[in-house]
């Protein structure tokens, strides 16, 4: 049974590496609230995975859980799926425990290397994950995904010069829409970067009525 949680970043205990969870103010240990899991790109941190919903999770009721990945990046950008994946197991685990998960609102979100990851671990289990949000992907790694599948949500700037757009995301929505995917796709103007607009439309897209 779920139990009050304090309001802010709290670090969970855990055997398989770091995470960070974020509970927003207001939160009640009975009424079911949306989750999204929030990767970090390449060299960054679980607070960076946190900064990318932050400012907007208490007016959306959201929690947040951050991971910590295991190396510079993430583990399928190293050779394959591995301590990352027990990592997130054991995190949502602890998660669960403690809140009350609405499951018809749980996503996994990512930038950069964590939005390759974010599209590369939710079409995987769709039977977990219900929403998908992409800020400047790089690569899709498609595997054998569940009878159910998440929505996907996805932006990139015409400008980037880290992934440029023309070899990934232009490439990868058409993808994605072809294995059968309904994707929100969002091309602006600028760089490798996540606009508060757009980080704004993507948590209004996950949590309005499906």
């Amino acid at each position: 049974m779920a139990t009050a949680m304090p309001a802010g970043v709290q670090s969970l205990d855990l055997s398989a590496g770091e995470a960070l969870v974020y509970s927003p103010n207001g939160n009640s240990p009975g009424r079911p609230s949306p989750l999204s899991v929030v990767l970090h790109g390449a060299g960054g941190s679980a607070e960076d995975g946190l900064a990318l919903f932050r400012s907007l999770a208490d007016e959306a009721g959201l929690i947040l859980l951050a991971p910590q990945s295991s190396g510079r990046t993430w583990d399928l950008l190293l050779g394959g799926y591995g301590p990352d994946v027990a990592l997130l197991d054991e995190a949502l685990d602890q998660v669960f425990g403690r809140y009350t998960v609405d499951p018809a609102h749980l996503a996994v979100a990512g930038f950069s290397d964590g939005a390759s990851y974010a599209l590369s671990m939710g079409a995987l289990n769709g039977d977990l994950f219900t929403h998908v949000i992409a800020f400047s992907p790089g690569f899709w790694v498609q595997g054998q995904s569940p009878a159910a599948r998440p929505t996907f949500f996805v932006t990139h700037g015409t400008d980037d010069q880290v992934l440029p757009i023309a070899s990934t995301s232009r490439r990868l929505v058409p993808a994605l829409e072809r294995a059968g995917y309904e994707v929100s796709y969002h091309e602006f103007t600028g760089g490798h970067v996540v606009p508060g607009d757009l980080a704004a439309g993507a948590l209004m897209w996950f949590l309005g009525p499906q």
